[in-house]
């Protein structure tokens, strides 16, 4: 009997067929098959998650609640977010209407796009940025626009480059600040400029604030909590990152009631709602566990410092982030581009960092190395560098 299937047509879409596969995941795939590598690759924190959320978790399993939850997530869960981003943030959204738990921050910005995009509109994208921002905009039949910052304006956003590339389809603007990959924050004198702007052309923003906590020296100021913007922002966290939760899969959505409503139709029916037993262990994190994030932010804090003033010593240029966990020096001085120092440096002296060309055109002559690994691991991986270095040299 003949088995062998005759395929006739296409059987992906054209779009997904055209996704380019993640530029991230090259090096972690070579790195895996390399023994004795340092990695600065990898975007999560090195903590476990603090006991007091896994015992609320593991508790919630003891007494049985193993059921779904409302879709929007737990009531006292989105009580807490409330209260918690009003008095850290300044911003207040409704529990009942304006709040959506969602399987990480990562299906809050996919229902997010699918929710406000029609096919063809054009989502202006803060670069160097998360790797995902461009194909969920494809998925959700959208068309990314980049706007380029730089090392030299700290990667800020800056008013020129938004308005000269705002044309007449465009519908929506997404960054996440603090930044991934490059550490870069915004202040609230500086998103003040670019307020006329969003306002005048009546934009959309989506704003991905997962590393808010992770914001060193002063607190994080939020897009939305500026007058005015709230009623225009899609405000976009979680839990992964400030409470060291990243395999939790909990984020968290909050718009205003017509937004929100569009977003909620589609986790209905993709998600239904996010873990029941993820979400006890948030409840717990926002109730009990803001010491614990404190710590971890400190130690953040004190790695930078380090890696920071080791990069400029080995005569790698790089600017010093104001939050997350990455830095982002800048390799051009060797005359290699992103890919090709990262190739070398792992497999010349087995330490894994990402070339910055992944994060779109702006991050070509960078490279991202995360500091969220311990002190000891960072100190071997500098003297690789600083070896390599000098060879290079």
């Amino acid at each position: 009997m003949n088995t062998q299937l005759t395929v006739k047509k296409n059987r992906l879409s054209s779009t997904v067929a055209s996704l380019k596969p993640s530029g991230i995941r090259r090096f972690f795939d070579l790195a895996a098959s390399m023994e004795g590598v340092i990695s600065l690759g990898v975007g999560e924190p090195d903590f476990v998650t603090p006991w007091r959320m896994r015992e609320a978790s593991i508790s919630s399993l003891e007494r049985g609640h193993t059921a779904y939850t409302s879709n929007a997530g737990m009531l006292p869960l989105r009580v807490e977010i409330q209260k918690y981003l009003e008095e850290r943030f300044s911003v207040s959204y409704h529990p009942e209407t304006e709040i959506l738990v969602t399987v990480g921050a990562s299906e809050a910005i996919d229902i997010a796009l699918r929710a406000i995009l029609d096919p063809g509109d054009e989502v202006l994208v803060v670069e160097p940025c998360y790797v995902s921002y461009e194909p969920v905009i494809r998925l959700a039949g959208g068309v990314p626009k980049f706007l380029k910052t730089t090392m030299e304006n700290q990667f800020k956003l800056t008013p020129q480059e938004l308005e000269a590339n705002i044309s007449e389809r465009t519908k929506a603007i997404i960054f996440c600040y603090p930044n991934n990959p490059t550490g870069g924050t915004m202040t609230a004198d500086e998103w003040k400029t670019l307020l006329p702007i969003i306002e005048k052309h009546d934009l959309l923003v989506i704003s991905d604030e997962i590393y808010a906590e992770l914001t060193y020296g002063r607190m994080h100021d939020s897009i939305a909590a500026l007058p005015g913007m709230k009623e225009r922002t899609i405000l976009i966290s979680g839990f992964s990152k400030a409470f060291a939760m990243t395999g939790w899969r909990l984020g968290y959505v909050c718009a205003t009631p017509d937004l929100l409503a569009g977003m909620l139709k589609i986790h209905q029916y993709t998600m239904l709602c996010a873990p029941t037993m993820a979400q006890m262990a948030a409840l717990e994190a926002l109730r009990h566990g803001r010491a614990d994030m404190e710590r971890m932010v400190e130690s953040y804090r004190q790695r930078r410092n380090y890696v920071v003033d080791g990069f400029r010593q080995i005569g790698l240029a790089c600017h010093e982030p104001d939050g997350a966990f990455y830095a982002f020096p800048s390799v051009a001085a060797t005359g290699l581009s992103s890919a090709e120092f990262a190739e070398k440096l792992l497999l010349e002296e087995k330490v894994a960092v990402v070339p910055g060309d992944v994060f779109g055109e702006s991050g070509q002559g960078h490279i991202r190395c995360s500091y969220a690994t311990s002190m000891e691991q960072l100190k071997k991986a500098l003297e690789r560098m600083e070896r390599m270095m000098g060879k290079l040299s």
